[in-house]
């Protein structure tokens, strides 16, 4: 199991206006991605841009155990791919730490070897059902031997993989990335299999997209470039966004549409966000994002729209806490099942620095204030999104808002705090 250390309070308060032009590291999801097909490809992968936190380095940990080499040359990642099938049994337990993304991609990835696997995780990632993703690649023939959900658990893979057709009970690009290594989820996977020379087939009709991949596809290795990681870029643009006066660039961010629906939320909101500069890198659409001090208005989020914004609710509750009138955010229930039950985690946090927030079923419910007391004390829950979320609402709070644990920021976006300092944030 992951070692447990001493937690780390970290406390934010009232910021003067925000400026500057900054980049975020790479995007986690494209991140993940590039290791795990480039260990399945032939030849060599390099990465540029790779983030480096701790749930993308576990991964690279595990394809190296598993027998495909990642290692940082320079400012390249590079992995020596083993060929589709070609992953090896390794020597001991692959730890994922707190990442939940890892560790059911990588069930994907074990499914199709014959090799015995242990998978362990810390605590918060202990606690995440992994039934979603099990369920199908079971009916593929992989074998669960434990005959359990949840970490710490040990599979069996098998070079006589079953096709299947499979529907997705919930719109999750983890489960439908796992059973391809539908309805509307990130896209990553299928752009990144084309951009290795998987054959992969897109068609929409009657509101359900339906994905087909052939089998035994040779991967060729890639140079991939990632780009900023939209989710991380969310926590700027929204400070930006609720500290008057101020003005704030993230360069070269990912926009692809199935992840930008917390910029989409923004802009009804009344926020002055625009997309400048758009270009293409490795198949994905980036742009610089630009975001100045708005006053904002609350809005009815449609459930549709959670799979394309799904990290970013935590955070756009916090400034919801200053938007004139109610913010109503629907159709949340994968928040329940994240690194914390976030949507719990979420009203908690708000009610605890004095914003009138409630939830109803999968409804999270905000009535925003021209003032924000502030002045509590959030359990993160091990859970970085939260711990950032509310680092977001200190700035806009009449007292500092403190969160009980800031170590866990590192799992996505360990730049977060140099880079808001940069931007004029104060942290004590």
């Amino acid at each position: 199991m992951s070692d447990v250390k001493q937690p780390i309070p970290l406390s934010t308060q009232r910021a003067g206006a925000l400026t500057g032009r900054v980049r975020v590291p790479g995007d986690k999801s494209i991140s993940h991605r590039a290791l795990m097909f480039g260990a399945l490809a032939t030849g060599r992968t390099r990465v540029r841009g790779l983030l480096e936190a701790e749930d993308v380095i576990n991964t690279a940990h595990a394809v190296t155990a598993l027998g495909a080499p990642a290692a940082k040359k320079g400012d390249v990642w590079e992995i020596t791919g083993r060929g589709t099938g070609g992953l090896s049994q390794p020597e001991g337990p692959l730890d994922f730490g707190n990442s939940g993304t890892g560790t059911r991609l990588m069930l994907g990835l074990i499914a199709g070897h014959p090799i015995e696997v242990s998978m362990i995780g810390d605590a918060s990632l202990s606690r995440r059902p992994m039934g979603r993703v099990l369920n199908p690649l079971r009916q593929m023939g992989l074998e669960v031997v434990d005959d359990k959900d949840k970490l710490p658990l040990t599979v069996r893979g098998t070079d006589q993989l079953l096709p299947m057709e499979y529907t997705l009970p919930v719109p999750s690009a983890q489960v439908k990335s796992a059973v391809l290594l539908k309805e509307a989820t990130r896209d990553h996977t299928e752009r990144m299999l084309r951009y290795f020379g998987a054959e992969v087939r897109s068609e929409a009709g009657a509101g359900v997209t339906r994905i087909t991949v052939k089998g035994d596809a040779e991967l060729e290795g890639r140079d991939v470039t990632v780009p900023g990681d939209p989710s991380s870029a969310a926590f700027l643009i929204a400070a930006a966004v609720v500290v008057p006066g101020s003005d704030v660039t993230v360069e070269g961010v990912l926009v692809n549409p199935t992840r930008t629906g917390f910029y989409t939320t923004l802009k009804e909101m009344g926020a002055d966000v625009t997309f400048l500069n758009p270009r293409e890198e490795g198949g994905e659409p980036i742009a610089d994002i630009r975001a100045r001090g708005s006053k904002l208005k609350g809005v009815t989020v449609p459930p549709e729209r959670a799979p394309s914004m799904i990290d970013e609710y935590p955070v756009l509750a916090a400034i919801a806490a200053s938007a004139d009138g109610v913010t109503r955010m629907e159709g949340l229930a994968e928040l329940k099942v994240k690194e914390s039950d976030r949507l719990a985690a979420t009203a908690t946090g708000l009610i605890a620095n004095g914003v009138d927030a409630r939830v109803e079923g999968d409804a999270l419910i905000v009535r925003g204030s021209a003032t924000v007391k502030g002045g509590g004390t959030v359990a993160t829950h091990l859970d970085h999104r939260i711990a950032m979320a509310f680092l977001t609402l200190g700035l806009i709070s009449d007292a500092p808002v403190t969160v009980d644990d800031a170590r866990v920021i590192a799992t996505s976006f360990p730049e977060f705090r140099g880079l808001m300092e940069r931007l004029g944030a104060r942290y004590a």
